[in-house]
């Protein structure tokens, strides 16, 4: 078996989510979420099918976007794999539908941070092992980092 990291390609400032799920509904559902949830933001969502026509689906609003959700999707190769990128929006507006879809078994990554996402090949697919997200610490907030982490979570409106 090999192993190897891929890393997700996506302009500047652009939010990432990753997953697994298992059928061909997935791409119309996460759309619908999507959709409903943030109908202001721009997105692209590609699903990787494992079956059948073993096609890459996707949807969206921006066609840049697609192009990288496509492209990254491709470079993956996983089946039943998922990714979404969104500009003008955070990952935690629809993480919780996300979780609730009856397709969606598993959220690797949500993030706006370089990721790579580290693969295993098999004989007829690879497999998701897990992601290597953004940086390592360098080290421990001080009182004025807590203020300004508190701050920020307030300017964006997450925190009253």
């Amino acid at each position: 078996m090999e192993i190897n990291a891929v890393e997700l390609e996506k302009p500047e400032g652009i939010n990432i989510i990753l997953g697994y799920s298992h059928f061909i509904k997935t791409i119309e559902d996460i759309n619908e979420i999507i959709k409903t949830t943030i109908p202001n933001c721009e997105y692209a969502l590609a699903f990787s099918e494992a079956s059948g026509d073993k096609l890459i689906r996707y949807e969206g609003n921006n066609k840049e976007l697609i192009e990288y959700s496509i492209n990254n999707i491709k470079n993956i190769s996983a089946g039943h794999t998922f990714i979404i990128l969104l500009k003008n929006a955070f990952p935690i507006s629809i993480l919780p539908q996300l979780k609730m879809s009856q397709e969606v078994g598993t959220i690797f990554a949500a993030t706006s941070n370089p990721i790579k996402v580290i693969l295993a090949r098999t004989e007829n697919t690879n497999a998701i092992i897990g992601v290597a997200d953004g940086y390592s610490p360098v080290g421990v907030e001080s009182n004025a980092d807590k203020e300004k982490r508190r701050k920020f979570l307030r300017d964006i409106g997450y925190k009253s």
